[in-house]
């Protein structure tokens, strides 16, 4: 048996059976130097989706993977893309991983995908970029998908979850000893439990020693952890960081894209009617008027074809109802600063510096699917007032998206967005 089979087996029993007795007496008393002092390289970041997203699975019954599992036709940041992002002023990426094809294959094919992982972490790093590699679930997988690896500890893959994600601690430890400082691993996206769930509680400290367990040495990788509620600001400020102390180093995320009405307006995956055929909501709210989007909703379910009359008249009393609170509420910038200030009043609670506490995803949807060089001034407004609010408490954020409806750059041509350059504070290459 290898010494990665012995560890492997070892980490499995631990895991499973001790995890109160061994967080309980886990190193606590002497953080790293980098928990200490928050000097970390994730200052102003941006999501890198779907270099690693996007898959290829069978339909059920079946439970596996094409080779190779992702879409060959999804946009991947080169070389020269990822200098670029640098020379704007981005000093990391959050690059969601995909764990469905990770777990499904093993043997030389499950090697090669954790051998292009690390060839993606590496090429980001040769660029003077950060990176946290953030384990993302895809909850639209008819099998490898969140209920089915962390809805509990009882989840029926639970166990396979946990040692990816030891797996990867373990694969990444020579970079993260090349580049102190630069690397951190974020287990979960947006975990699906309450807010304050003692299951998403339990499940968290699960994987955090899982990873801990299986490392060696004394560097260990940086771990982000989160609250529940799909990583929600109230998911965060629910969270009692106390008892995750013995994990050291660790940091801290959250997911902001409040209010909704804006940020996904025409969102198509959205499950909530409502947001299809939102269009022209303005931001601020006093940039725009009432009458002004419902006309534009009106228009677009006008369009629609594929929706029963019936559904659409529906959809147009709610729809109709929610912007009516949008306008008498007229969000602006200080409707941001409210949100953030609770993770900052949560921060100061715990003793908690601002530096670790990461704004892993913002955004906004384009109001139409097309890419254009100049996106409608109330997004850029927007992203703009979320990036300057976390910025004035101090809290690091990723950017939501680089290649998608959301993202700052064309996935063919390869473009920078002026305008999402602009907002979010940074400078076009020159």
């Amino acid at each position: 048996m290898t010494d990665w089979s012995r560890r492997r087996v070892l980490g499995t029993a631990l895991s499973t059976a001790l995890v109160p007795a061994a967080a309980a007496l886990a190193p606590l008393s002497v953080p790293s130097a980098h928990a200490a002092s928050g000097k970390w390289r994730f200052r102003r970041g941006v999501n890198a989706w779907p270099w690693f997203a996007l898959t290829r699975e069978f339909p059920a019954p079946r439970t596996d993977y094409d080779w190779p599992p992702f879409q060959s036709q999804r946009p991947v940041p080169t070389p020269d893309d990822l200098r670029r992002l640098r020379a704007t002023g981005l000093d990391f990426i959050r690059l969601p991983v995909d764990p469905g094809p990770f777990l499904a294959f093993e043997g030389e094919r499950h090697d090669q995908l954790i051998a292009m992982l690390i060839d993606a972490v590496n090429a980001a790093l040769a660029a003077d970029l950060g990176v946290i590699v953030n384990v993302q679930a895809n909850g639209a997988t008819h099998y490898w998908n969140p209920d089915r690896m962390f809805s509990s500890k009882l989840a029926t893959e639970f166990g396979r979850y946990q040692m990816f994600l030891a797996e990867l601690a373990v694969r990444l430890s020579e970079s993260h000893k090349r580049a102190p400082g630069r690397l951190a691993l974020e287990p979960i996206n947006e975990p699906p439990q309450d807010c304050s769930s003692q299951i998403w509680a339990e499940v968290q400290t699960q994987l955090l020693f899982s990873v801990r367990a299986m490392e060696l040495g004394e560097s260990h990788i940086p771990l982000l952890v989160t609250g529940g509620c799909g990583s929600m600001v109230r998911g965060l400020t629910a969270l009692d960081p106390a008892p995750l102390a013995w994990a050291e180093p660790i940091l801290f995320t959250f997911h902001f894209y409040e209010p909704y009405l804006f940020s996904h307006q025409g969102a198509p995956w959205m499950r909530e009617p409502v947001y299809r055929a939102l269009n022209n909501v303005p931001w601020p709210a006093s940039a725009g008027s009432l009458e002004q989007t419902l006309a534009s909703v009106r228009a677009r379910m006008a369009a629609d074809t594929e929706t029963s009359e019936a559904d659409k008249q529906a959809a147009y009393v709610e729809t109709e109802r929610v912007l009516k609170v949008y306008f008498d509420a007229q969000p602006d910038r200080r409707f941001i600063d409210g949100y953030l200030s609770q993770v900052s009043a949560w921060a100061d609670r715990h003793g908690i510096a601002p530096s670790r506490i990461i704004m892993g995803e913002f955004g906004a949807l384009r109001t139409d699917a097309r890419y254009t060089a100049a996106p409608s001034p109330d997004r850029a407004r927007y992203i703009s007032d979320v990036r300057q609010s976390a910025e004035s408490f101090g809290f690091p954020w990723a950017f939501w998206d680089l290649f998608d409806g959301m993202g700052m750059m064309d996935g063919t041509t390869r473009a920078l967005d002026p305008a999402m350059v602009e907002a979010l504070g940074l400078r076009m290459p020159g």
